[in-house]
């Protein structure tokens, strides 16, 4: 197998001319424009202080050093590196973080500073992956901005599905950052720490709108004349058009926080301002809020490298934040800009079939180990031969080949769709008028469990995972097709239109697409969720009416795997994805204790259920 350096050019990338003795390093102490102070570490390489050298930037709540060994190595590149302890993180001030909501301004106030240093050449990239991907969208938005590399890291998407993740999501909040509801200990610690109570919680049961707070009605009085929905909406236009320290005090406020605490606004907490804000607000959305989510995109000065992976939490956001770069973007960032998807999980490994015989799966593609992909695609931009860097390079799995194409879908994609039937069957044609539906019981007390996917999780293996223990539960549905003949690509997006009844009045619904391989193994490729109230967002929450047949359309992103010939298509459907998300108690937002529901899958000619592939023939 071809690797992905080679297939990019990257295997071409300048080499290191400087010895590591030869590499300086000092903190300084940038201002922001509120007159706090960053702590903000700079690696030079010996001709950095006498003469102009390109920068590259990253921005972290990790810790600053934490990144030094590859500083360092891009240093003895010849590029200066900038490395901040983002606000309320590390050295840096206040004595709490506010998660994403500073890092708008403090982005900009950064790229200010580095045109202020001696060594600054022209030219400014941004670094690093996740949250430091996130942080690099915020820099972007500068004109003296040259280029970006965000890993697994979109500009805060906007909007999502309203069901929100449980696993992972406490431990992060209670031990990155500042703050007296901190503790001392790394979130990837503190989640083994955690894990006996992400298992005993995580029970979905909420008011269709929460009730606002007593400082958010003090502030705006007329919101109490507003419809719950409407007073939500405008609530999110006020946050959208204020500065990132008027969004931080509003925020606070909306949570029933002391504006000047020593407790900000956590990962955790954006998941609870889905009742403040309209539920369709993803965790994300504060990091850059804008009314219509395509706005940010008008914004942009840098062209990114979009680096995601097949198996990564971020994948969906990543792919969206394309497609609206391609649609709304400055045309020189539209066609500088580039994506690459890869195998992996986040921060790790993901796809692992074959990993013996093509050792490139092993890998994790963050900013360590892909230190020539960024170097060759700085040095890009800089040399204005980007058209020379394919526009799009996926990994296709199964076929453990990399591919290039000019758009995403590939050009010559087309739909496929699959019909769910009666005995367990994923048809090619629509089944019989009176197929009868199917059911199970899903108990919140004893759910579904999470197994592989997009997970992030030292706890739990993220990926290619085997789901026939999982699809052999009662409460789980199982569809698969023939036999194939002959190998089928499967690349693009993919989804599930989905008539379902509940004896519940809400409840969610799980669909994930497996690869059923010869000996018996499933293996999951991705999957995707509904929250019933949440079935039309436009619309606003809703409950559903027991023994209803309603219709659901679940996302399940994207991937791109060969089926090969003798495999088989999979999908299972279930109620659960638990820990990775909350757990629906099945309540509705009544007050009691979680009650089973019982689940009809139809799939007659009135109701079809189907799955909608995109393949290349």
């Amino acid at each position: 197998m071809t690797g992905l350096d080679a297939v990019l050019g990257a295997d071409r990338a300048r080499r290191p001319v400087h010895a590591v003795e030869e590499i300086t390093s000092s903190t300084s102490w940038m201002v922001t424009r509120d007159g706090l102070r960053l702590a903000t570490e700079v690696y030079l390489p010996p001709v950095g202080a006498a003469a102009g050298v390109p920068t590259l930037t990253l921005r972290t709540p990790y810790g600053r050093t934490s990144t030094r060994d590859t500083a360092v190595e891009l240093a003895r590149r010849g590029f200066a590196v900038v490395a901040q302890d983002v606000r309320g993180t590390g050295d840096s001030e206040p004595g709490s973080w506010d998660f994403t909501i500073h890092e708008s301004d403090d982005g900009i106030d950064l790229v200010e500073w580095i045109t202020r240093q001696s060594w600054y050449d022209g030219f400014i990239g941004g670094l690093g992956g996740s949250y430091l991907g996130g942080t690099q969208w915020c820099l972007a938005r500068h004109p003296l901005m040259s280029a970006i590399a965000p890993e697994v890291g979109d500009p805060g998407r906007q909007r999502s599905n309203g069901v929100r993740p449980h696993l992972f999501v406490d431990a992060y909040s209670t031990s990155v950052g500042h703050g007296a509801d901190k503790v001392d200990v790394d979130f990837t610690e503190r989640e083994r720490q955690m894990r006996a109570e992400t298992a005993a919680g995580g029970f979905f049961n909420e008011p269709l709108h929460g009730r606002l707070s007593d400082g958010l009605l003090e502030r705006y009085p007329h919101l109490r004349r507003l419809a719950p929905l409407d007073a939500r909406r405008w609530l999110w236009r006020q946050l959208c058009a204020l500065d990132a320290v008027g969004r931080a005090d509003l925020l606070r406020t909306a949570l029933g926080k002391a504006v000047d605490g020593d407790v900000g606004v956590s990962y955790a907490d954006t998941f609870a301002l889905n009742g403040v804000f309209p539920p369709e607000m993803s965790g994300e959305a504060y990091l850059l809020p804008r009314v219509e989510e395509w706005e940010l995109y008008q914004e942009v000065h840098a062209p990114p490298m979009i680096v995601t992976g097949w198996y990564d939490w971020g994948l969906g956001p990543s792919l969206e934040s394309w497609e609206l770069l391609q649609a709304h973007a400055r045309p020189g960032v539209r066609e500088r800009s580039r994506l690459v998807i890869t195998p992996a999980a986040h921060n790790m490994p993901g796809y692992l079939e074959g990993v013996e015989e093509h050792p490139e799966l092993d890998r994790h593609y963050r900013t360590s180990s892909i230190v020539d992909l960024l170097v060759h695609w700085y040095d890009a931009v800089r040399t204005d031969t980007v058209a020379r860097i394919p526009r799009v390079t996926y990994y296709l799995m199964g076929a453990h080949e990399w591919r290039t194409t000019e758009s995403w879908p590939p050009p010559g994609a087309s739909s496929m769709t699959l019909h769910l039937g009666a005995g367990g069957r994923l048809l090619a044609e629509p089944p019989p008028a009176d197929s009868p539906p199917d059911d199970y019981v899903y108990d919140p007390l004893d759910p579904t469990p999470t197994v592989g996917g997009s997970i992030v999780s030292d706890v739990f293996r993220p990926g290619s995972v085997d789901l026939t223990s999982v699809q052999a539960r009662p409460d789980v549905l199982v569809y698969t097709s023939q036999v194939l003949r002959a190998d089928l690509d499967v690349v693009g997006p993919l989804r599930v239109t989905l008539h379902a009844a509940s004896s519940a009045r809400d409840s969610d619904f799980v669909v994930r697409l497996s690869d059923v391989f010869p000996d018996g193994r499933a293996i999951l490729l991705q999957s995707g969720m509904v929250r019933a109230r949440y079935r039309d967002l436009a619309q606003g929450p809703s409950l559903i009416e027991p023994g209803v047949v309603h219709r659901y359309d679940i996302d399940l992103w994207a991937t791109a795997n060969r089926f090969r010939a003798g495999h088989a298509v999979r999908i299972d459907i279930c109620s659960a994805d638990f820990p990775r998300f909350e757990r629906n108690a099945n309540l509705g937002g009544e007050q009691g204790e979680p009650v089973p529901a019982r689940q009809v899958v139809h799939h007659d000619a009135t109701h079809p259920s189907r799955l909608h592939l995109t393949v290349l023939r």
